[in-house]
């Protein structure tokens, strides 16, 4: 049997290895973990007039590239999302699953890598606090305005991160690589796999909300239980993963085209038992149905991660 330390490495390198992936926009292989290349370090980060986050080594042009706060909510029970926003397409009916069933999805272009916030090793990620008390040692360390854009997307993502969980579910942030690693271990008590959705061929002008069709017959991916791991805006790479403890999710593999994407291979989570949810998550208003009527499910932006463990 392994030692725990190096089941610790192997965990360590599959992520390594998978973000590699993501960020090469390559597919990632489900079962094997992937391959690729290590996580890299941050320079530290300035404010943009736009509101995003920016390096000192970016070049001129669009906000540093993270997850749409709007499309963050939709996974953390919030209920203030305008089922007008073009992000709420991402769920959809379990009996949607089937070959040659049409849906309109929004999955937007994946962001230049050099721009995207990296995961920070555990040692830098704890040099630098963590907690909506010290948020403005927080902005005065990246130098960003108390009125700015980024200081309201970091206040939420800190407010996010510190809510109680609701009941049935556990949850945390991951501020580094190895406190994303040391989490999932201890939930599952086991080696654990990170899947992924992955773009296989989109163009550049590919419009992000657009028809997609089923092209195969949805793979169900076996799992006891599955970690989601969702991206936050913020200046470094921070992760809202949570599990379901009391209620069935089923995890899906599906391939999908449209026609400015020729296949994009998702991943989708079908939550079987929503009678707990607030009855005033967007999901009920987009799927037109009542909390524990019947399952919601959702496709996962590419960036996010979702653990389950290894069979």
């Amino acid at each position: 049997m392994a030692s725990p330390l190096a089941r610790w490495i192997f965990l360590f390198l599959q992520i390594s290895l998978l973000l590699g992936l993501l960020e090469a926009g390559a597919r990632s292989v489900i079962g094997d973990g992937g391959d690729g290349v290590g996580i890299q370090m941050i320079p530290r980060r300035q404010p943009r007039d736009d509101g995003g986050f920016s390096t000192h080594a970016e070049k001129e042009g669009g906000p540093m590239g993270m997850d749409d706060p709007k499309t963050m909510k939709h996974h953390m029970h919030d209920h203030d999302s305008n089922t007008d926003d073009p992000s709420v397409h991402i769920f959809f009916n379990l009996e949607d699953l089937m070959v040659g069933k049409r849906m309109l999805l929004y999955f937007p272009h994946k962001t230049d890598p050099s721009r995207t916030p990296r995961l920070l090793p555990r040692e830098e990620a704890e040099s630098i606090p963590f907690t909506s008390t010290k948020l403005s040692s927080i902005l005065s360390f990246f130098s960003f305005p108390d009125d700015s854009r980024q200081a309201r997307a970091m206040a939420n993502t800190l407010h996010q991160c510190e809510l109680e969980p609701i009941k049935g579910e556990l949850k945390f942030c991951a501020t580094s690589m190895e406190e994303m690693l040391d989490r999932t271990h201890q939930i599952f008590a086991t080696e654990s796999r990170a899947l992924a959705t992955t773009y296989i061929s989109m163009k550049k002008t590919a419009k992000a909300l657009q028809n997609y069709t089923v092209l195969e017959t949805p793979k169900q991916i076996e799992a006891r239980r599955m970690i989601g791991c969702h991206t936050m805006p913020y200046p470094y790479a921070v992760y809202y993963c949570h599990i379901q403890l009391q209620s069935e999710t089923r995890l899906f593999q599906v391939a999908l085209g449209g026609a400015e994407v020729d296949r994009i291979d998702a991943l989708a989570a079908c939550h079987m038992d929503t009678s707990r949810w607030d009855r005033d998550h967007v999901s009920f208003k987009v799927l037109h149905i009542e909390p524990g009527s019947a399952p919601v499910c959702h496709f996962f932006p590419v960036d996010n991660l979702v653990w389950v463990p290894r069979q």
